[in-house]
């Protein structure tokens, strides 16, 4: 995911993490300056849903305008198909186990 927070902001003239930290604190949801420096300037890790919804509000879009897919880096993520498949089709070695040999069950 891309986060789009800087953009959003400067489409409604917000130009500073200042600006935007005392928005949220008039709409009532307190940021320290270390997570609005994170928010601000990054791709945070976390975002709480009730303050994503107050950045909503503020900036007068949706959740889906400031979080953005990357469908490319998800398809980096996943194995190379080919090798799971052969993982997968690998037969698999069964050993008899000697010694202490179960009872045999009653008829």
């Amino acid at each position: 995911m891309q986060w789009n927070l800087r953009m959003k902001a400067a489409e409604r003239g917000i130009w500073k993490s200042t600006e935007m930290r005392r928005l949220l604190a008039e709409s009532g949801v307190e940021i320290s300056a270390g997570k609005m420096s994170q928010l601000w300037t990054g791709t945070p890790n976390i975002v709480r849903l009730d303050e994503l919804d107050v950045i909503c509000s503020i900036l007068n879009c949706e959740p889906s305008d400031l979080l953005i897919r990357e469908p490319h880096k998800v398809h980096q993520r996943r194995p190379d198909q080919q090798q799971a498949a052969s993982a997968s089709v690998t037969p698999q070695i069964i050993t008899p186990r000697l010694g202490n040999r179960r009872s045999e069950p009653p008829l």
